[in-house]
């Protein structure tokens, strides 16, 4: 049982800087009285801040700081299970959540989502829904039992009877179903692989033991083939070069043409040079008698003797420039035979070129089907290996498909299991044992409030009601005092069962302003008799308008407003004298 000692704030909601605190044990049953907007229901948010860190009325959790101050809003509890104390501290501007037990704050470490599913699963063993079913009623912002989907309808009785586990073991099946089905698939994904393996390892050595003496002698064929005709390459080679030889000889013979026939046609040049100088001395002789520089006779017998021996040295030049023309032929005819003797050798050396690229390409392909040879030779070699493989390839298929087998009988178990731990399995067994008890307990509390119907819930949690003339009703056709009625019934049966299975009993029940719009007089005070008499183990808390219902209760707090925050005014009754 979770006993809630005391809870205290600041800085939410209409509350200043100054610390609000509520002692939640001091007395049995305790009224909240205040005018609207005085802060008297800021516990409840108070409450669901400081465990759930959400707000219990419909607003954002920011809009819980207060707005003046606009920092340092906090909320701490205090409340022990057994002998274990513990202290939540939980604040905005800055952010604070704190866990302590028994004096000593827990590691922090991991993320706030974490340390908050932590604290519903492992300390209050209840989540929001279920905190509000049990402990609160009556706020505006409070879903009844009656009105929620019959999921959420279902979460909470689950919460309440300790059998969620069975949905998250349900959950965790099936999330193993759903990773086994994954194995299944790489399995079978495998399985395809080495059929695949196995059928590629049976051609390969059919082929390897089949055809590969086909394929060695095909090869061998084309060796035979290539070196012929490598041989064929070389065999004009040799012949070129051959004929490469005797082209050099020949051309050995005309070799010097060239620079023989530069020196004649230098001394062609002198030659003509000479010829003209002789020329025009011939010429000036001839046609000349006086000097045209210094106008002197030129003797007769020097000129004659000049023009005879131009004549002489004319005829002389004459002869030899004969010869040297013709030498010079002869040796451009060389030099003409030089050159052609050399395309012919160029030519010729090509053909070698390309005979020897061929003959290149020929061993190439000869070195590469004898590597081939090699290849299949040694493969022929070791074929036992071969069927060794293929032999693992098939062990390793027939693993596979015992372990697919295995796999799927083992998705067909935790299918079984999947079901029953679905909602129509145990737990529902499970609540058609307990739904009596929930029905006869409903019935029992709204007779305690007058209300004389038959209340029954059935396995998918749909109500049926008979009045006393066995009129069939349902939980919106009554008004709102007789469903406030149901209400409170089914928060008292809530209480029950969670004390009884001492999952997520609590010390405290809150309730909203039940008296304030809903109940009758009559239900007002069958109402206070069940919270005085009936109600065990409980510190009950009632937030109403009504200051003249304070004498029926053990104890009252008073909140006021002042200057636009909220603050307790007056505390327990029998600590002031106006009470």
């Amino acid at each position: 049982m979770i006993l809630f000692e005391k809870i205290r704030w600041r800085n939410l909601l209409s509350t200043g800087n100054n610390w609000t605190e509520v002692n939640l044990r001091s007395t049995s049953t305790t009224v909240i009285i205040g005018t609207n907007g005085a802060g008297k229901s800021t516990i409840l948010d108070a409450l669901t801040f400081v465990l759930f860190n959400k707000p219990f009325r419909k607003i954002n959790k920011s809009q819980l700081l207060n707005s003046m101050n606009e920092k340092d809003c906090s909320v701490e509890i205090d409340f022990s299970i057994g002998s274990t104390n513990w202290f939540i501290r939980r604040g905005m501007k800055p952010n604070i959540f704190e866990i302590h037990r028994n004096g000593q704050m827990l590691n922090q470490s991991s993320s706030v989502n974490d340390q908050q599913k932590w604290l519903e699963q492992n300390v209050l063993k209840m989540n929001y829904k279920s905190f509000t079913q049990i402990v609160i009623l009556g706020s505006s912002a409070f879903v009844p039992f009656m009105q929620l989907t019959g999921s959420t309808r279902r979460e909470v009785i689950e919460d309440l009877l300790d059998i969620k586990i069975f949905s998250a073991m349900n959950n965790i099946i099936r999330d193993k179903i759903k990773n086994i089905r994954d194995e299944v698939k790489t399995l079978e994904l495998k399985k395809e692989s080495l059929n695949d393996k196995v059928e590629m390892q049976e051609n390969f050595i059919e082929e390897l033991e089949n055809r590969s003496k086909k394929n060695i002698s095909d090869k061998k064929g084309k060796i035979k083939s290539l070196t012929v005709e490598a041989d064929t390459h070389i065999e004009h080679n040799q012949l070129i070069e051959s004929n490469v030889e005797d082209l050099l000889k020949e051309q050995e013979k005309v070799t010097g043409a060239a620079s023989k026939l530069k020196k004649l046609n230098n001394l062609k040049g002198k030659l003509s040079n000479k010829v003209s100088t002789i020329t025009k001395e011939h010429k000036f002789f001839t046609e000349n008698t006086v000097c045209p520089t210094c106008t002197q006779n030129i003797e007769e017998d020097f000129r004659l003797n000049r023009i005879a021996d131009a004549q002489s040295k004319a005829k002389e030049l004459q002869s030899g420039y004969k010869e040297l023309e013709e030498a010079i032929k002869t040796e451009e005819e060389r030099e003409h035979q030089f050159t052609n003797l050399s395309k012919e050798i160029t030519k010729l050396t090509h053909g070698i070129s390309q005979n020897n690229t061929r003959i290149s390409g020929c061993q190439k392909q000869v070195r590469e089907l004898e590597s081939e040879i090699q290849t299949i030779t040694t493969q022929l070699e070791n074929r036992n290996s071969e069927h060794e493989k293929l032999n693992t390839f098939n062990e390793n298929l027939r693993e596979t498909y015992d372990l697919l087998g295995d796999k799927k009988q083992e998705i067909s178990y935790h299918a079984f299991a999947y079901s029953l731990l679905k909602d129509g399995g145990v737990k529902s067994k499970i609540i058609k044992k307990y739904l009596p008890l929930i029905n006869q307990q409903v019935n029992k509390y709204l007779r305690m409030m007058d209300f004389y119907i038959n209340f029954k819930l059935d396995e998918e949690f749909n109500e049926t009601i008979q009045s006393p003339i066995h009129e069939d009703f349902s939980y919106a056709s009554f008004s709102e005092g007789e469903k406030m009625r149901i209400d409170l019934a089914l928060l008292f049966t809530w209480r029950e069962i969670a004390r009884f299975k001492n999952s997520v009993n609590t010390n405290l029940l809150i309730m909203d302003e039940v008296f304030d719009s809903s109940l009758d007089g009559m239900g007002t005070e069958e109402f206070l008799k069940i919270i005085k008499y009936v109600i065990k183990d409980a510190n009950v808390f009632v937030i109403s308008h009504k200051q003249a219902l304070h004498d029926r209760f053990e104890s009252m707090i008073q909140f006021e407003k002042i200057k636009g925050f909220s603050r307790m005014v007056q505390g327990y009754k029998e600590q002031n004298e106006n009470f």
